[in-house]
C-alpha cells in the first residue's frame, strides 16, 4: 500500500485503523473474573482496510471488524478478523478503496456493486443459533461465533427483501426478534420495512410502509404493546448524491414524526405524531403505561456528524447527546410528547438488563464524559442510573483514557434485575492499547473487578453483544 490515511480526525488516535487480525489464548488478568462469565463478548467496530477513494472520510464507513472475548473458567482469550463481505473482498483485490462514501455515484471502474456490499460495522448479535454482524444498509452477515469466519449475507431464505437496522430488538418473553430497514425501496426512497423473525429463525411478519420522508432511521423502540419509529429529519436525498453533495443533512424544518404502531396491529394501523426537530441514535429503553409509552432515549438537538442541507456550520452544542425521558400520550388524537432530560451530563450508548426489554424498568447504564477529558476522546466514564431512587454513580478512568459501551450480563437466568456484570472496553492513552473491564453491576464507582490486558488496542468501535455458553 502506497496511499496514506489522510489527516482525518476519525483516522487518528484510538480512531485509526488497526489493520491487524491475531488470537491470544489467556489474556493476562488483574484482579479475578468471576465464574459466572461463560460465555462470548463480541465488538464491532470500523476499520478501514485502504485510505478512503476521494481522501474524505466517515467514521461510520470503515470495513466491520469483530473483536470476539471468550470466557471460560475465570480466563479470557481474544480473537478478531475483519467481516469479508463482498466490497471488502473486491477492495482487498484491488488494494484500494473502490467507493467514494461522499460520492457513491462515481465508484472505481473496478467497483461490481453486486453482492454484499455493506460494511456490516455497526452492531454484532446471536439470534437463532446465527451471530450477524450488522449495518444499517444491506442485510445481516453470519459469522462462525467460535472461528469468526466469515460464511456470508444473510436474508432469511429471501424473505428480508429490504436493508436491516443494526439495532434488532429481541423479545425477552417471546424470544422473537423484531426489526426494520429504511431505504426499502433503494437508496433515499421513503419505503421503509418492518419485520418478525420467530426463535427458530423463520420470518414471521414481514410489511412495508412509507414514511413522512426519506431519513435516516438508526434505532427505533418496541415495547409490550407497541413498535415506535423515529423519523427525524437527517434526510436523504438522491439527487444531492448524484450532484456529489453529502447523500445525508440536517434538515430540521421537516420537523420530527414518531410513529406508533400496535404490535397487534398492521403497518395500515401507524399513528403519526409531529414533534419538533431532534436526534437521537439509541433508546435506552422504552415500555407502555396505561394511555402513554415512556422512553428514555440518548437526545440531541441536531444530529452529529452530518452537514446542514442549507449549508450552514453544524454547532457542536446542539450535538451533544443527553439521557431524556419521552411520555408519549396516546390518549388523545394528535397525540403529544412531552421531554423531561434527565440529567446534565453528555453521554451515548446507553443499556440495560435485556432480560427487561419493553418493560417498566429500574436500572441503566451508558458512557458519559464527566469533567475535563481530552479532544478526541469522547466518553471517560461508566454511568449507572437507578430509575427508581433517581440516583446515578460513576466510574472515571484515568486522564487520556476512554471508554466505550458497556454491556450488561446477568450473573443468572434468575437473578433479579441489575445483578449481574457490567463488561467495557477502555483505552489507555499513555500506553496506546486496551483493556476489558469487568465491574459488579451493582457497584460501578468502586472500579473493575477484573481487567483483561491486551498488548494492543482496540479502535473506537460502536457495539456488542454476549453470547452465553452452552
Amino acid at each position: 500500500m502506497t496511499e496514506t490515511y489522510p489527516d482525518h480526525p476519525n483516522l487518528q488516535g484510538n480512531y485509526a485503523p488497526l489493520r491487524m487480525e491475531c488470537d491470544l489464548n489467556d489474556l493476562i488478568v488483574e484482579g479475578e473474573i468471576p465464574k459466572e462469565l461463560y460465555g462470548s463478548y463480541y465488538r464491532n467496530g470500523p476499520d478501514p482496510q485502504f485510505p478512503p477513494m476521494g481522501g474524505a472520510y466517515h467514521w461510520f464507513a470503515g470495513d466491520g471488524m469483530i473483536h470476539a472475548f471468550h470466557f471460560e473458567n475465570g480466563k479470557v482469550s481474544y480473537r478478531n478478523r475483519w467481516v469479508r463481505t463482498s466490497r471488502w473482498k473486491q477492495e482487498r483485490k484491488a488494494g484500494k478503496s473502490l467507493v467514494n462514501i461522499f460520492n457513491p455515484m462515481e465508484p472505481d471502474p473496478l467497483w461490481n456493486p453486486e453482492g454484499e456490499n455493506g460494511t456490516a460495522n455497526t452492531n454484532i448479535l446471536f439470534h437463532a443459533g446465527k451471530l450477524l454482524a450488522l449495518e444499517e444498509g444491506h442485510p445481516p452477515f453470519e459469522i462462525d461465533p467460535f472461528s469468526l469466519e466469515s460464511i456470508g449475507s444473510w436474508n432469511y431464505d429471501g424473505n428480508l427483501k429490504s436493508p436491516m437496522t443494526a439495532h434488532p430488538k429481541i423479545d425477552p418473553l417471546t424470544g422473537e426478534m423484531i426489526g426494520f430497514g429504511y431505504s426499502a425501496g433503494g437508496f433515499g426512497s421513503k419505503k421503509m420495512s418492518y419485520f418478525v423473525i420467530d426463535t427458530n429463525g423463520n420470518m414471521k411478519t414481514y410489511e412495508e410502509f412509507d414514511a413522512p420522508f426519506s431519513s435516516m432511521v438508526h434505532d427505533f423502540m418496541v415495547t409490550s404493546k407497541h413498535v415506535i419509529f423515529p423519523i427525524f429529519p437527517l434526510t436523504i436525498d438522491i439527487e444531492r448524491a448524484m450532484k456529489g453533495e453529502p447523500p445525508i443533512t440536517w434538515e430540521p424544518d421537516k420537523g420530527s414524526h414518531i410513529g406508533v404502531m400496535p404490535r397487534e396491529g398492521a403497518v395500515e394501523d401507524i399513528k403519526w405524531i409531529t414533534d419538533a426537530a431532534c436526534f437521537f441514535f439509541h433508546p435506552m429503553n422504552a415500555y407502555s403505561e396505561g394511555n402513554k409509552i415512556i422512553a428514555d432515549v440518548m437526545q440531541f438537538e441536531e444530529a452529529p456528524g452530518f452537514p446542514h442541507a442549507d449549508g450552514s456550520t453544524p454547532d457542536p452544542k446542539k450535538a451533544e447527546a443527553r439521557l431524556n425521558r419521552w411520555e408519549i400520550n396516546l390518549s388523545s388524537n394528535s397525540g403529544n410528547i412531552n421531554k423531561n432530560y434527565l440529567d446534565d451530563d453528555i453521554g451515548e450508548f446507553p443499556r440495560m438488563d435485556e432480560r427487561f426489554s419493553m418493560l417498566n424498568y429500574r436500572h441503566g447504564y451508558y458512557a458519559c464524559s464527566i469533567g475535563n477529558h481530552p479532544p478526541g476522546i469522547s466518553f471517560n466514564a461508566i454511568a449507572h442510573r437507578d430509575h427508581q431512587t433517581g440516583t446515578k454513580e460513576f466510574f472515571v478512568l484515568n486522564k487520556q483514557d476512554a471508554v466505550e459501551e458497556p454491556l450488561f450480563v446477568p450473573s443468572s437466568k434468575e437473578a433479579e434485575e441489575g445483578k449481574g456484570f457490567l463488561i467495557s472496553l477502555a483505552f489507555r492513552g499513555t500506553e496506546n492499547r486496551s483493556d476489558l473491564l469487568i465491574f459488579d453491576a451493582d457497584n460501578v464507582a468502586s472500579g473493575p473487578i477484573a481487567t483483561a490486558k491486551l498488548p494492543h488496542r482496540v479502535p473506537h468501535g460502536f457495539h456488542g453483544n454476549w453470547r452465553q455458553g452452552e
